[in-house]
C-alpha cells in the first residue's frame, strides 16, 4: 500500500508520517527533505530556495522526480510530501490540517526559532508554494477534493492521528 500524507507547514505531515511508517513496517520518504537537501547543496535557505524556485521550475521538478523514483521502488511505502497526492500513484491520500498559529508554534519549537519568525516564514513560503503550484502544475491546494481522509491534528495526538490512519488502511483493504 502506498499512503500520501500531506498538508501545510507544521500541520504534522512529518511526525505522522514516521510514527505511521514505524507502525506499519514501511519505507518512509519525504519531499521536505529534498527540498532541504536542495537547499543545503546550494547553500540557500528555505525561503531563499522557495523564492528561486517561483523562477526555476527546475527545482519543483527535481522534488517530484526524486520522490517518484522513489515511491515507484516501493510498495509499501508512506510519503510526506504537499504534492504526493496529485503526483503520485497513492493507494490512501491523507491531509493534515491545523490552525496558522498552532502550526507556528509548532515550527518555532522545531526550527528554534521566535515564534513571530516562524509565522512569518510560514506565511511566505506557503504563499511561494502556491503560486508555483498554481503556475507549474494547476495545482490549487486548497482544493482537498482529492483526499480519502483529513484529520485536523490541533485536536488529536500524532499516535491518535496514526491510529486512524491505520484503521483506514485495514478498511481499504477489507474493501479489496
Amino acid at each position: 500500500m502506498r499512503i500520501v500524507i500531506s498538508g501545510k507547514i507544521g500541520s504534522g505531515k512529518t511526525t505522522v508520517a514516521k510514527k505511521l511508517a514505524k507502525k506499519l513496517n514501511y519505507k518512509y520518504i519525504s519531499a521536505g527533505e529534498i527540498f532541504r537537501q536542495i537547499a543545503k547543496d546550494k547553500n540557500l535557505s528555505l525561503i531563499e530556495l522557495s523564492k528561486l524556485a517561483e523562477s526555476d521550475p527546475s527545482i519543483d521538478f527535481e522534488i517530484d522526480k526524486r520522490q517518484k523514483e522513489l515511491s515507484e521502488k516501493e510498495e509499501n511505502i508512506i510519503i510526506d510530501s504537499r504534492l504526493g497526492a496529485w503526483l503520485l500513484n497513492c493507494d490512501l491520500k491523507v491531509y493534515l490540517i491545523a490552525p496558522l498559529e498552532i502550526r507556528a508554534k509548532r515550527v518555532s519549537v522545531r526550527e528554534n526559532v521566535p515564534y513571530e519568525k516562524a509565522l512569518k516564514e510560514i506565511v511566505e513560503r506557503e504563499k511561494s508554494e502556491m503560486l508555483r503550484y498554481k503556475k507549474y502544475y494547476k495545482i490549487d491546494v486548497n482544493n482537498l477534493e482529492i483526499f480519502d481522509l483529513i484529520i485536523n491534528t490541533s485536536k488529536f495526538s500524532p499516535d491518535q492521528i496514526c491510529e486512524i490512519i491505520y484503521n483506514a488502511t485495514i478498511f481499504l483493504k477489507d474493501k479489496n
